[in-house]
């Protein structure tokens, strides 16, 4: 959803006509007032905004955009006449991401609307994960196959096969689990942790094997090839 506000009608119909026929949402509002009760509702994925507005002009809009958790991050595209070079520092300086100096083409706006879309479109965050043998933790979605099936873990469970899985070869004692698993202030026997354990190679499968006892230490994680 894009939103447009401007006060002139005219350029304001033909922009969300040309808007909409080229693939967007788009809505048209003539003042700050309008846009605030649309924001109220739905945060669009751009906003158009001409300084020259009745009642507050676009800077002072744009800084409460800018001041605003909701808003802050949505990019904002400034409309300014031609020749006023100050409004488009200002702009800028404000937290506008581009510009477009009226009288402006159709094709310009749209141009201009694909390259700050593009640009602010948020980064995909790349899959970040471990894997040992048959075994895969998905950081990102904390999700944990084993053997191509889908694991379910509870937290500790969870938390111990990432301690592993993040340090592989690594002998782990029953207290350090302890601590970094259930934390420092924890009371309770270290048997808790064998618990945990054998709850947890029972959920992997074939690939619970792949966490071996050292006997009078603790655990290590390693592969089983």
């Amino acid at each position: 959803m894009i939103y447009c506000v401007e006060d002139d009608s005219a350029v304001r119909d033909l922009m969300i006509y040309t808007l909409r026929a080229s693939g967007y949402e788009a809505e048209g509002f003539t003042d700050g007032r309008e846009l605030f009760e649309a924001l109220a509702a739905k945060i669009p994925e751009l906003i158009m905004l001409d300084v020259m507005l009745p009642g507050e002009d676009g800077i002072t809009i744009l800084k409460k955009l800018r001041n605003h958790s909701s808003t802050v991050s949505v990019p904002v595209i400034m409309a300014t006449a031609k020749g006023t070079e100050y409004d488009k520092v200002i702009g800028l300086d404000s937290g506008a991401d581009d510009y477009l100096a009226k009288p402006f083409g159709m094709m310009e706006m749209i141009s201009r609307v694909k390259a700050v879309l593009r640009r602010t479109a948020p980064k995909e965050q790349p899959a970040r994960l471990l894997k040992i043998g048959s075994l895969e933790l998905n950081l990102n979605e904390h999700k944990v196959t084993a053997d191509g099936m889908r694991i379910q873990l509870t937290l500790k469970e969870y938390e111990l096969l990432k301690k592993f899985m993040e340090n592989p070869g690594r002998v782990f004692t029953r207290e350090q689990f302890l601590s970094s698993v259930w934390g420092a202030d924890f009371v309770g026997e270290t048997r808790t942790v064998d618990v945990h354990i054998g709850t947890l190679r029972t959920k992997l499968g074939s690939c619970g094997e792949y966490i071996r006892t050292v006997r009078g230490v603790g655990y290590r994680l390693e592969d089983g090839k």
